[in-house]
């Protein structure tokens, strides 16, 4: 069935009537030559545009954007009324351009206010708009003809848009009634008739328009249902720059459009060409250019900088400084046609020539940190501007990760194995036409249902469960996911909830993940109470199933409480583990005091090496010793104990190998026999036949 939406064709109603004609009173500067006026130049009075003109204006920029983002099957009838009703175009494609609306506009010319207001009335296009919907367009016809036996697939829906100087709620009512009656007259007509076609849904979208400074005596209204035909909306706005906004966020609305401002565009000043400034362009595409923004998460929504009251949504993207030629090939996932929001101002004009000279643009989004992601492009194609959505996430044509390796790699202990047991369990299979419904329930419901039960609560990694990787565990996690449990069901699960218990009296050990943990792991207590915590909160996801499904928990939350003389034997189990690692504490404090007593003789040691090489040192007769490398040990030499207080593990290694080290050498004769650390050299030269000591210890007589 081909469906023809609201948005196939839209009927603009404008009224001409002399009330129209009335100013705006939004005034518009003329005199731009202020700086440059010569003296005595009167200056120009500003100037104000008539109601007439701003609905006009705020109209075609209205079918400047249709025109631009949907070229095709996306129609426009205009209509102008006052004494009578005037079209100014067809649904013919050929017809569909603001280059033809523009000349049919200036025509018809500015409404005449000497006319005789009894005998202008909007009422007059409005009729003409609900026959010109009953007309086929080119495609409608089409599909009729290509659907001769079933022509009446063929939906035929509308939109009427009028934009008027209502009186009052009063007047807008009246309107509305007369659209419903015409509609149902002129399907009459249509149903007898083999070049018109009945309207299954027409939207009416009145705009009331009123100049500023004034109350307004029509209040808004959203859409409501008249009948199955018609519906209706009411928007009163004020001329100027504020109907240009409704009409622009009306727009959006009707065909799907959405926002998206370019940030940080590098453009040369007019006034100074060496410097350059930033500028912002905002442009309107399909809304399914945001969808990959929709799905991540990642929509930066930001207020419109245009100067009207109401506040509109764009997404930002940043101007990406690299530029691209339109010869590289990127991965896009979609294209879509723009159009500028202020289609007449520098920036805009600047960026839209740019592109049609086959430049291209990269657009990243606006990140505060990290890595810069390119999500869009700027490109033309056929003298059209596109904006390409391209692929910043995992192609999809790229092969697709190993499990092994996980989640970027980072997740590699997935419960594979069970996941498979898990989709063999929950597998589809065709169902007999004849099979009964089990509870008045459709087979696909009652798939629906188990698959809910069954993901109530399913770890997917090894390391964050662990009544899952507990063999003891499996017939009560196989069962509390059941409809119904029955009392074998029930009794199995409560034996398995005793063997559990009976596990912790023996303080059998646990398989619990000691992945990303230092040391050994949770103590056996904290062990058995993340185990008796997980198999609570995986019955209390079943528990509201039924009365036996609460009595397994009620056998759980019994066995947890523990009774005094349990607690008692935990305390003293605590006890027993402290009073082992006593001992291992008394060694190693044992170690340390002869470590320091070794570390102590050293230092005497190494203070008598001082002084005795001072003594050397000081012998105007002995030889220059040897500049040896000092010991690094004197560096390492900690002082005591009852000084210094705990040492470093290093400390007390060098302290050990500096001893050992020290006895595997022997020791100096002279420092052996030395008293107070004092020791007389050449003692043998010494003696009483007249012998003199000369230097080098040659003597002579």
């Amino acid at each position: 069935m081909k469906m023809f939406s609201v948005a196939h064709k839209t009927a603009f109603v404008v009224d001409h009537c002399p009330y129209m004609a009335e100013s705006s009173r939004q005034q518009v500067e003329c005199d731009v030559l202020t700086k440059s006026r010569a003296q005595g130049v009167i200056p120009l009075a500003p100037v104000s545009k008539s109601l007439w003109t701003c609905a006009v204006e705020c109209s075609m920029e209205y079918c400047r954007i249709l025109y631009d983002v949907y070229p095709t099957n996306k129609l426009i009838n205009y209509i102008v009324s006052d004494s009578e009703f005037h079209i100014l175009n067809t649904w013919r494609q050929e017809d569909q351009s603001t280059h033809e609306l523009m000349s049919a506009l200036a025509a018809v010319g500015p409404p005449n206010p000497r006319e005789d207001p009894e005998c202008c009335s909007v009422l007059h296009g409005l009729v003409a708009a609900v026959e010109s919907l009953c007309k086929l367009t080119e495609l409608q016809r089409e599909q009729r003809t290509a659907l001769m036996d079933t022509a009446e697939r063929v939906a035929n829906r509308g939109r009427i848009i009028c934009l008027t100087n209502a009186k009052s709620d009063t007047h807008v009512r009246m309107l509305e009634d007369c659209i419903q009656e015409t509609l149902l007259e002129k399907n009459k007509l249509a149903a007898g008739s083999d070049r018109l076609m009945a309207i299954q849904q027409c939207e009416l979208v009145l705009v009331h328009i009123f100049p500023l400074g004034e109350d307004t005596l029509v209040s808004d209204r959203p859409k409501k249902e008249i009948s199955p035909l018609l519906t209706s909306e009411v928007h009163s706005v004020r001329a100027g720059r504020h109907l240009a906004t409704k009409l622009n966020i009306l727009v959006q609305q009707h065909f799907d459009l959405a926002s998206t401002t370019i940030t940080n565009i590098p453009m040369k000043e007019e006034q100074h060409a060496n410097t350059s400034a930033n500028y912002d362009v905002e442009l309107l595409h399909h809304r399914d250019a945001h969808l990959e923004f929709f799905k991540s998460g990642d929509l930066h929504m930001a207020g419109s900088t245009s100067r009207d009251s109401g506040l509109k949504e764009t997404v930002t993207l940043k101007w990406c400084t690299p530029r691209t030629n339109s010869i590289e090939l990127h991965y896009c996932t979609g294209a879509y046609r723009i159009s500028p929001t202020d289609v007449n101002s520098r920036p805009s004009s600047c960026l839209t020539n740019f592109l049609l000279n086959g430049r291209s643009v990269l657009l990243e989004q606006p990140r505060k940190s990290g890595s810069k992601v390119i999500s869009h492009m700027l490109s033309s194609h056929g003298g059209e501007i596109f904006l390409h959505v391209l692929n910043s996430t995992r192609s999809t044509l790229e092969d697709p990760p190993s499990i092994s390796e996980g989640c970027g790699g980072r997740v590699t202990d997935y419960r594979i194995t069970d996941f498979g047991e898990f989709m063999r369990e929950n597998r589809l299979t065709p169902v007999a036409e004849s099979s009964p419904n089990l509870g008045g329930k459709f087979p696909a419901d009652r798939a629906k249902a188990q698959l809910e039960r069954y993901t109530r609560y399913w770890p997917m990694i090894i390391s964050q469960t662990t009544i899952f990787n507990m063999q003891a565990v499996v017939p009560l996690a196989n069962l509390i996911v059941k409809e119904a449990l029955s009392e074998e069901d029930v009794l199995t699960c409560q034996k398995t909830v005793y063997n559990l218990v009976d596990m912790e009296r023996k303080n059998d050990p646990l398989p619990i993940s000691t992945v990303g943990s230092r040391g050994k792991g949770p103590k056996r207590d904290e062990q058995y109470r993340i185990m008796w915590n997980e198999l609570e909160t995986l019955v209390k996801t079943h528990a509201g199933g039924s009365e036996r499904h609460q009595l397994v928990l009620d056998c759980i939350v019994a066995c947890r409480s523990k009774p005094p003389e349990e607690e008692e034997r935990k305390k003293r189990g605590r006890k027993r583990e402290e009073r082992e690692e006593r001992p291992e504490k008394n060694g190693n404090k044992e170690v340390e005091d002869k470590s320091w007593q070794d570390s102590e003789r050293l230092k005497g040691v190494l203070e008598k090496e001082e002084q005795e090489s001072e003594v050397i040192k000081d012998s105007p007769d002995s030889p220059e010793p040897l500049n040896k490398k000092p010991r690094l040990a004197t560096e390492e030499v900690q002082p005591s104990e009852k000084t210094k207080g705990p040492v470093s593990l290093l400390a007390l290694w060098t302290n050990r190998i500096t001893v050992a080290n020290s006895r595997k050498h022997q020791e100096f004769a002279g420092r052996a026999s030395s008293v107070n650390n004092k020791t007389e050299l050449y003692q043998h030269l010494k003696d009483d036949n007249g012998m003199d000591v000369h230097e080098n210890g040659k003597a002579s007589r």
